[in-house]
């Protein structure tokens, strides 16, 4: 598990290979991964946007960006928590994905960005 905490805003993500929405023969590559957001803040927040990175081992860094998280963008009074699941695509067997997302604070309306760990994307044939 990865994590990051920004602003008193904790991010974990595991990951997971899915062998059963992989095609290795036409060079696609399911993983699938779960993020728990655990606001440890004094401050109401909203999750506004996500801006995610994403690169494989044999193509540039995609940006990939837009509102809120699988279509939720949900406010999190202090000691909650959200966790979602999600996935991508790689072309290769292995590959790395960072990013952040916006917040808004309720109280003063204020935006802050809280950092999503870099994690790695590999199949499992290739981990010892």
């Amino acid at each position: 598990m990865k994590v990051a905490e920004t602003y008193d805003i904790l991010i974990s993500v595991e990951t997971e290979y899915i062998s059963l929405q992989s095609h290795p023969e036409k060079g696609e590559y399911f993983f699938a991964y779960r993020i728990k957001i655990q606001n440890n803040s004094l401050d109401t927040v909203q999750l506004l946007r996500r801006n995610w990175f994403i690169v494989d081992s044999v193509h540039e860094i995609r940006e990939v960006k837009g509102d809120g998280v699988v279509g939720l963008q949900p406010i999190l009074d202090p000691g909650d928590s959200h966790t979602y699941r999600s996935g991508c695509i790689l072309q290769s067997e292995i590959g790395e994905m960072w990013g952040y997302y916006t917040f808004e604070r309720q109280s003063t309306e204020s935006l802050i960005k809280v950092d999503i760990p870099r994690f790695e994307l590999m199949v499992p044939w290739l981990s010892n």
